[in-house]
């Protein structure tokens, strides 16, 4: 158990976790809930940029104090939030500010130098990567420590920003493991998509933006014709939408591959758990996720995982025990590998498992671990006073 932090006030710093769902903000909550489970008595005082209020969907058996940004105009809302929590910050003096995103460092930067309150900040993927504004920059050398989610984000910030590797440790992306469970191919979905339960699919999972290309849904397409040579009644099912859309249905069409492809639009959350047990492999080989939740999701569900090997994907996969990692820029490669999976051809006896993918992704990334090693950080925690 972690030792006692008596009297101790957390300002924790948020872009928002009730009102939009992505990465930054599922880490922050789950931050959060962690941290009143392990130190229930510390007070801790949540500020949020975007949110305007709480949400019945996202509670918290003893609920912080909440201060909310979200109400004012989207061009003032930085300088309001900012404002708020430097004042806020001069005002209550609390012992460790934590902010999970990069862009509000200066601000705990300066706050540090008008009133010594010590900050962490928590590093993602993208935002931490190529960083050139020199105030953040300066945020960075000066923050008491920083959390990466994942080996590779740490590795690319130290080689980019020169910081000391002993301020900057890892605590991995989390998941909620009884959202997924391992179950047959769902009935409903085998209908509303005109599927059938043999029928081998491929699935990812990913906000189809025109900024996240990244992720690799292009090269999946890219594979298909390759892929459907082998195994012609394969099914790719691509779940989520984003303003991409347009641009990978003229691809689809481009490839003569609308029978073979799926673009589901959005789903509700309670339908995510059943798109995962729908697929026979989850496929995201992406070149930018800092770590990539839905890599553990699909573990969780115990289905065979491939991702790709120049990013944060490493990290979800544990360097190949857990998934197969391909070139995210090689369509040939990426199609051998699905290929070899489906056909469970491939040499790797775990993907074909599904327990024990299910039991190793917990033991390695569950919520427990996550609490174990946030405890472990904090414990050598300098807080003020």
């Amino acid at each position: 158990m972690p030792q006692p932090l008596v009297k101790t006030k957390f300002h924790l710093w948020f872009p928002n976790i009730f009102e939009f769902k992505g990465g930054i903000q599922v880490y922050s909550a789950t931050l959060l809930e962690a941290l009143q489970n392990l130190y229930p008595q510390v007070d801790f005082q949540v500020f949020l940029k975007h949110d305007r209020r709480s949400s019945p969907s996202l509670s918290f058996s003893n609920p912080p104090q909440f201060h909310f940004s979200g109400r004012w105009f989207l061009p003032l809302r930085t300088a309001a939030f900012a404002a708020q929590i430097v004042g806020q910050g001069i005002w209550k003096r609390p012992d460790l500010v934590i902010a999970t995103h990069l862009n509000f460092t200066p601000a705990a930067y300066l706050l540090k130098r008008l009133t010594d309150v010590p900050y962490w900040a928590i590093a993602h993927g993208i935002e931490a990567w190529n960083i050139q504004k020199p105030g953040l920059r300066s945020a960075l050398q000066h923050a008491d420590r920083i959390l990466a989610v994942s080996g590779y984000t740490r590795d690319r910030l130290l080689k980019e920003q020169n910081l000391d590797p002993a301020k900057v440790a890892v605590l991995p992306n989390t998941f909620d493991a009884t959202r997924f469970q391992i179950a047959p191919k769902p009935q409903y979905l085998l209908k509303r998509y005109g599927l059938t339960a043999e029928q081998p699919i491929i699935l990812t999972v990913a906000r189809l933006d025109s900024r996240e290309r990244y992720k690799g849904y292009d090269q999946i397409l890219q594979a298909l014709p390759k892929i459907r040579e082998q195994i012609p009644n394969i099914h790719y099912v691509l779940v989520g939408q984003g303003s991409d859309r347009p641009r990978i249905e003229q691809m689809i069409t481009q490839l003569n591959l609308q029978e073979s492809v799926t673009l589901t639009g959005f789903i509700p959350d309670e339908e995510l758990g059943d798109h995962y047990n729908l697929c026979d492999v989850f496929a995201m080989p992406s070149k930018g996720e800092g770590f990539g939740i839905v890599y553990l999701e699909a573990l969780a569900s115990g289905k065979p995982t491939l991702g790709g090997d120049r990013d944060g994907a490493i990290d979800a996969l544990c360097q190949g025990e857990l998934g197969v990692l391909v070139d995210p820029d090689d369509a040939e490669a990426i199609a051998q590998s699905l290929i070899q999976i489906l056909n469970k051809t491939y040499s790797h006896p775990l993907l074909y498992q599904p327990e024990k993918l299910r039991q190793k992704v917990i033991e390695y990334y569950g919520f427990e671990r996550f609490k174990q090693t946030l405890a472990t950080l904090l414990q050598t925690a300098e807080l003020r006073g």
